[in-house]
């Protein structure tokens, strides 16, 4: 934000204003919380339950913690008369998924102590730790303040991680928009001292009165209506699937000179099974702006939801119903009048694909990259593999960065030509240069946490989708396509996670061994998907996609992908617009 805007001031006319009884509970219960400190202490503090209270759960999100239970162990749980096995998730706020060698090696040692010895990477360029448990917390979070990181805003109604592509390509470009993104990042995070307070032992900071700023003076006493996702991207890679963020910024450069951004607003992927009235919808491009207006055009595009977002109904409380029921021509109007400028006419561009570039690949800069597959982000040892060993190992003696993608994977950056011998060396020892023994579906394949752990989840997801992937390789085989990338992704509930609605191939999970089958997504992320099958398991699964998989082989044109054949082919009619997406 330019040195002389002010921020903008708290519009109470739409919604904060009305009385808080008739808002959604969370309104009240965030308006009530005293900035997002509510009782968290003294629930820590509780010594016979392993649990918060539920006003607290809520309010911990904002923390980036989220309580959990093993599901696995809650039946035998239950019979014995015990309380669920409650354990936390915490998430670090990562902006664009850069770490120093320092960071990562403090991370391991966390999960070592705390988190069960494994480590999560998210789909939105991020570390998670399972398992923690109450006791727990406070040391994960200061051992995390240690090396430089927090979690604040990694969950909750606030501005959740910053995404920016990963091009290692790019050098100079990317190391531009990645620092605008942790910019970003760090401009849009609540203000709140609760979090200091709570979890690093910080002063104590008497609160807010109404006759006073308040202590988050983008957020107010309410936060926002719902989370909030920027994601910055270089094209012609859209592995970050803009269209998938609240606020899309697309870069546009002369070589690898930024000159600005593409807004796009309005895209998100939560759906709700049997809720017509909910869908996941595709962000619109909306005009171009010069990069230093970029500060301003966050806080604005942020403090519009604020203000306009629905806190009565929170499942159509995101940004996209916002901008579906509005328009864009409202939007624009309501920025312009914001940040005191119209936004330029968008300006050219163009996506190839939203995958990841593996093995070795050489900078703009002379420095060396190397991408390497992490089966759906999941990092521990195992007997086949001691991926979490091979990767302290290797930050041990890494004297650059680590980058983790938006695809789960995992980029051993900033690799000097003296350098790179040695790192081969290792990554070979390891086997993490297998990469390119993994097949083009496998490679493109993602899935979120679910069970044992997400409350939300109604069926298996990153356990089960390697499983299914191995059988799907055996049908493209049988057909010659298994060098043919198709985007294959899963979740174990509606919510989206890790993006299925724009997947050529999606899965969302219904009920134990069921899920919704979605077919037509766009190779890029250009284009949603549209239900194939409701409710199905894996014999059908198969069976169908041995049937298409067949047909494609046949009558596939010259470079047609997958997602784009299902439509030409008729299996499915391709998406319009989230309104679309249940028709």
């Amino acid at each position: 934000m330019s040195a002389e805007t002010k921020l903008p001031a708290i519009d109470r006319s739409h919604d904060i204003s009305q009385p808080l009884e008739k808002l959604h509970p969370n309104e009240r219960l965030k308006d009530q919380s005293n900035y997002l400190r509510g009782t968290i202490e003294q629930s820590l503090a509780a010594p016979l339950t392993g649990s918060v209270t539920s006003d607290d759960t809520k309010l911990m999100k904002f923390h980036g913690i989220y309580q959990q239970d093993d599901r696995d162990l809650r039946e035998e749980r239950r019979r014995q008369k015990l309380e669920p096995a409650y354990q936390f998730m915490v998430r670090v706020r990562l902006a664009g998924g850069v770490c120093s060698p320092r960071q990562w090696l403090k991370i391991d040692e966390l999960s070592e102590l705390y988190g069960g010895a494994t480590l999560r990477m998210t789909t939105r360029q991020t570390f998670q730790f399972h398992g923690i448990l109450k006791p727990n917390l406070r040391n994960t979070i200061q051992g995390l303040n240690e090396v430089l990181l927090d979690t604040i805003a990694a969950c909750g109604d606030d501005t959740r991680g910053v995404m920016c592509s990963v091009n290692p390509h790019l050098s100079a470009l990317h190391a531009e928009v990645y620092d605008l993104a942790r910019r970003t990042s760090n401009r849009v995070i609540p203000k709140t001292r609760a979090y200091h307070e709570i979890w690093l032992n910080g002063e104590k900071v008497a609160a807010s009165d109404a006759d006073t700023p308040p202590e988050d003076p983008i957020y107010g006493r309410t936060y926002l209506p719902r989370k909030f996702k920027f994601g910055f991207v270089i094209p012609p890679v859209n592995d970050i699937d803009v269209y998938a963020q609240d606020v899309g910024l697309i870069a546009i450069a002369e070589g690898e000179k930024l000159l600005g951004f593409n807004l796009s607003v309005g895209g998100g992927m939560g759906n709700t099974d049997n809720a017509p009235e909910t869908f996941p919808r595709l962000g619109d491009v909306v005009g171009y702006f010069p990069k230093e207006k970029l500060f301003d055009i966050a806080v604005a595009t942020a403090t519009i939801q604020r203000d306009y977002g629905d806190r009565v109904d929170r499942m159509h409380a995101r940004f996209k119903y916002t901008i579906e029921d509005r328009g864009t021509d409202w939007f624009k109007a309501e920025l312009a009048s914001r940040v005191g400028f119209p936004l330029e006419e968008a300006r050219p561009f163009e996506f190839t694909s939203n995958g990841d570039t593996y093995g070795w690949v050489q900078g703009s800069d002379g420095m060396w990259h190397f991408t390497m597959f992490i089966e759906n982000g999941r990092i521990r040892n195992t007997p086949q593999r001691p991926l979490k060993t091979a990767l302290r190992e290797l930050a041990l003696v890494h004297k650059g960065e680590l980058r983790l993608t938006p695809n789960q994977n995992l980029i051993v950056a900033n690799v000097s030509e003296a350098e790179k011998p040695h790192i081969a060396d290792m990554l070979a020892a390891y086997g993490l240069d297998s990469s390119i023994h993994v097949s083009a579906l496998r490679l493109n394949s993602m899935a979120c946490v679910a069970l044992p752990t997400c409350g939300l989840a109604m069926a298996e997801s990153e356990r089960y989708l390697p499983t299914l992937v191995t059988k799907v390789e055996r049908i493209l085989a049988d057909h010659g396509l298994q060098d043919v990338p198709i985007t294959m992704r899963m979740t174990g509930c509606p919510n989206g996670c890790a993006r299925p609605y724009i997947a050529e191939i999606g899965f969302t999970g219904r009920a134990p061994g069921k899920y919704n089958f979605y077919l037509g997504g766009g190779f890029h992320g250009q284009r949603l998907n549209r239900l194939y099958l409701e409710n199905v398991g894996e014999a059908r699964i198969l069976e169908e996609l041995g049937k298409i998989i067949a047909h494609f082989a046949k009558d596939r044109h010259d470079k047609e992908h997958f997602g784009d054949f299902v439509i030409r082919a008729g299996y499915v009619r391709a998406v319009t617009g989230g309104n679309d997406f249940n028709s």
